[in-house]
């Protein structure tokens, strides 16, 4: 429990400071954003979700959050239906008036951007404080070409229609979404690098290797953005090498995402020798006692992965695509072994090496708890948002003058 900092302590006969988190999923929540929440809470706040409501929501709500509902997807990129989105969130912001209000990821960002110029922002809401944290800018934002450089262009639009100042808070995982979203913008809002989204260290314990042949595994949702089609390639090569190495996926199909692979050809694969899909799994620490190698094949967009900071809390050594996000935990020669995205053979090196070679796997599976402890702890992300809230709603100069 986060004891009540003194700047809200002295506010004790005063209403609660609200703090709305805005995000697309309830299950994204739930998974990647209670550390925070709850750290708000135990700070004084008083919080509540404005996500898509499905099975989560009552978990949620357990923890004594207000559940709002919003009727949008995250596949959805329907002019029409972003509009009707763009007006759901501003008048909810006019109704709630909340005293901070926090974006996760990207379409809650660019969305909640113009929902708040909709809403008179920052005038009419003159004390509302707004946080945006981009969780990985994705393939569709990260790329070199054109339609990606429209899309940073169209976030950073966003920002502006939200009245980008001095007393509101922009959060990358990563540097190099930072440089990105600065680089060709002559005046950017100063960011903050939070690393991640926080792991449960003691829920997260180092495990021995396992018997038997050596495994890989990847835990994610089974879209081709994450690699997947390449780790399934490489896999192959590698066991036509005559290297017995197996491989796990531990994810559902995700049928919201115009990435998503087809559930019949996950089935196939499973049918392959050496290669098991697992669906879903509620409890993934039950792959990484079966698995001796940790993998993420991701092509790109990553904030920082949840799925690879659990695996190094585990002491799992780490094969991965040297790509923004994931080299935050996979550190190339102390935890990991990095390959190009996009590159099954190159992947398939990475991994009949490590397969192949007992000592250095050792070696880079003990380096992986010593990356996410404790800067990756779901305590120390906790803290530094819960202090980022606070340095929004602590008393400032009427007089401060306004940022970019």
């Amino acid at each position: 429990m986060f004891p009540i900092p003194p700047t809200l302590a002295a506010m004790s006969d005063a209403p609660r400071p609200t703090l709305l988190f805005v995000v697309t999923e309830d299950w994204y929540f739930r998974s990647h954003r209670l550390p925070t929440a709850r750290a708000a809470r135990d700070a004084g706040f008083d919080v509540g979700v404005a996500c898509r409501v499905g099975k989560d929501a009552a978990a949620i709500a357990a923890e004594g959050f207000r559940v709002i509902p919003l009727p949008w997807r995250r596949g959805s990129f329907n002019p029409l239906r972003a509009l009707g989105d763009v007006r759901r969130l501003a008048r909810l912001y006019r109704r709630e008036r909340p005293t901070i209000i926090h974006h996760i990821a990207v379409k809650p960002t660019v969305l909640g951007g113009f929902a708040l110029f909709l809403a008179g922002f920052p005038n009419d809401l003159r004390d509302t404080r707004v946080v945006a944290t981009l969780a990985g800018l994705g393939l569709g934002l990260s790329g070199a070409g054109t339609k990606a450089a429209l899309g940073r262009g169209l976030l950073r639009l966003a920002l502006k229609a939200a009245g980008w100042r001095r007393r509101h808070a922009l959060v990358v995982q990563n540097g190099d979404d930072a440089a990105l979203l600065a680089a060709g913008w002559p005046r950017p809002p100063s960011s903050r690098l939070i690393r991640g989204s926080g792991v449960d260290l003691t829920h997260y314990e180092e495990l021995a290797e396992p018997m038997g042949p050596v495994t890989c595994a990847q835990v994610s949702r089974m879209l081709t953005l994450k690699g997947v089609e390449d780790l399934v390639a490489a896999v192959r090569q590698v066991r036509a090498q005559g290297v017995d190495l197996r491989l796990l996926l531990a994810g559902a199909p995700d049928a919201d995402s115009p990435a998503a692979i087809p559930e019949a050809t996950l089935r196939a694969w499973g049918t392959e020798p050496g290669i098991e899909w697992l669906g879903a799994v509620s409890d993934v620490r039950t792959v990484w006692a079966r698995a001796h190698i940790a993998v993420l094949a991701s092509r790109g967009g990553e904030g920082v992965p949840k799925s690879l900071l659990e695996a190094a809390a585990c002491g799992r050594a780490i094969v991965a695509t040297d790509v923004p996000g994931s080299r935050e935990v996979a550190v190339e020669g102390r935890n990991a072994l990095l390959a190009p995205p996009r590159d099954p053979a190159a992947l398939a090196a990475a991994l009949s090496r490590l397969a192949q070679n007992a000592a250095l796997r050792r070696r880079l599976s003990l380096g992986s708890r010593a990356v996410v402890d404790p800067e990756f702890g779901e305590a120390e992300v906790g803290r530094r948002m819960r202090d980022l809230y606070l340095g929004l709603v602590a008393p400032f100069p009427a007089s401060a003058p306004g940022g970019a």
